[in-house]
């Protein structure tokens, strides 16, 4: 077992965010695993377990929260997840740092307090459930061997991108409203647009935003 102070302070002194998030202790796979869906989905991260939301170090029982926590990664994860495992010794108390990589096949679900399978996502130190375009655009880009070729924008495409040079952002209900347009058909040119890397989707105070990609330039569409 490592003995690694300074690594694991230092990692506490960064506080909880879009990749760590720390657990006082394991008393229930399912929630662990909306954790490990929310990193999966997002580009990584991993979770301090024994260290409370101060970042006081109250310490784990190692094995029964590995047990958990593998519980968690292949039953309660759908596709299965593999974590990584490292135990620290601080101050006579263990520290165990999960290690979740982004996953390759998206969107990864776990199960909600009512037993449905939801796809979760990492925005600063919270999990929340990913939106219905968000999930449509992570399951488009798992099926993607590569990246499209530059097509032409359709209409409502266009009149997107041309309202996001001015605005920024936009939801989804904003962009049928827009375009006088359905949802589906909505969530059709968001997907097609993020897959061309020309937007991406951020939240916002509970909201998931349509914004420009910072890779890209929209200006001439």
């Amino acid at each position: 077992m490592p003995r690694g102070k300074d690594y694991i302070t230092s990692l506490i002194a960064q506080g909880e965010h879009e990749h760590q998030d720390f657990k006082y202790q394991i008393s229930d796979a399912r929630k662990i695993a909306r954790s490990i869906s929310a990193f999966a989905n997002n580009s990584g991260g991993h979770l301090l377990v024994g260290v409370k939301d101060n970042g006081h170090i109250a310490g784990v029982s190692s094995d029964e929260e590995i047990y958990m926590i593998e519980q968690a990664a292949t039953m309660y994860c759908q596709p299965q997840q593999q974590v990584h495992f490292r135990l620290y010794r601080i101050e006579g108390k263990t520290v165990l740092k999960v290690d979740v990589d982004e996953a390759d096949e998206k969107p990864v679900k776990a199960p909600d307090d009512n037993g449905r399978w939801q796809a979760y996502y990492r925005v600063g130190d919270e999990n929340i459930l990913a939106s219905s375009v968000h999930v449509k655009v992570l399951e488009h880009k798992s099926h993607e061997d590569e990246p499209p070729a530059i097509i032409h924008y359709s209409e409502r495409e266009q009149l997107l991108l041309g309202y996001l040079r001015t605005h920024g952002g936009i939801t989804l209900t904003g962009f049928t409203r827009l375009a006088h347009i359905s949802r589906n058909a909505a969530e059709l040119s968001v997907v097609n647009l993020c897959n061309m890397g020309v937007i991406t989707l951020q939240y916002h105070n509970g909201h998931c935003l349509i914004t420009p990609s910072p890779d890209n330039n929209i200006n001439n569409p």
